[in-house]
């Protein structure tokens, strides 16, 4: 067989040092150990695609900041005894007549109905509280005295400011106190028309914010906020219902 048909013997790439006894030529990716085995290398790039392929840690969840603790409840005030010169000149006339409170700062006093009139003529005249600020009341329809009837007075001189309140029956009425103090005379008419409660010896004692005829009395706790005189809606305005 001629030289040519011969198959070349295999030449190293250049760069790459011819093999040797000691160091054989062994195949790529792999490495000869001292015995004459041959090992594997590990690739760098299978590496980090197996880490890649690692989901990541999830992160942890934040911990949410404890609440702070609600602050403690404000003492709820109550009525405590309220004492004067004032008072004690009233209670050696009255006795338990009248009952002295003090609320929150606002001095008052609780006044049996029959007094009422001489009360009020005494704080005008004598205790110089020449100003009547409002009269007005409130209902409690599950009590027995329904109605509380209060009077807020102020003294220029003495720069004070009182309640008078005392309590009366559905459809009981008191004096007025018109006599006293002129401003009183619509302030009463207001009650009136409101609440329904009368003032004996009041000069005008009808509506003053309702049309007269009008039924029902807004401000009663037992009227309802939509309630409405219908028929006089329907017969003074010539409609069904003013709502």
């Amino acid at each position: 067989m001629s030289e040519e048909a011969k198959s070349p013997s295999s030449q190293p790439p250049e760069g790459e040092p011819k093999p040797t006894a000691d160091k054989p030529s062994v195949p790529g990716g792999v490495k000869a150990t001292t015995s004459g085995s041959v090992q594997s290398e590990p690739k760098a790039s299978a590496e980090k695609s197996v880490s890649a392929e690692k989901p990541a840690s999830p992160a942890p969840a934040p911990v949410p900041p404890k609440p702070a603790a609600a602050p403690p409840k404000a003492a709820v005030p109550t009525p405590i005894p309220w004492d004067s010169p004032m008072i004690a000149k009233f209670k050696s006339t009255y006795g338990s007549g009248i009952e002295p409170l003090t609320y929150a700062g606002q001095n008052y006093m609780v006044v049996d109905r029959l007094m009422i009139p001489d009360i009020l003529q005494i704080l005008r005249n004598e205790e110089q509280f020449d100003y009547c600020v409002d009269i007005t009341a409130v209902h409690y329809p599950k009590r027995e005295k329904q109605f509380d009837v209060v009077w807020v007075l102020y003294s220029y001189s003495r720069n004070e400011r009182i309640r008078v309140k005392t309590q009366i029956l559905d459809g009981e009425s008191i004096p007025s106190s018109v006599p006293i103090w002129a401003a009183a005379n619509w302030l009463e008419r207001e009650v009136f028309d409101m609440f329904g409660i009368k003032f004996d010896g009041h000069p005008d004692m009808k509506r003053i914010l309702l049309p007269e005829g009008w039924k029902g009395y807004p401000l009663r706790k037992d009227y309802g906020i939509l309630q409405q005189d219908n028929e006089w809606v329907q017969i003074n305005l010539g409609i069904e219902s003013g709502q």
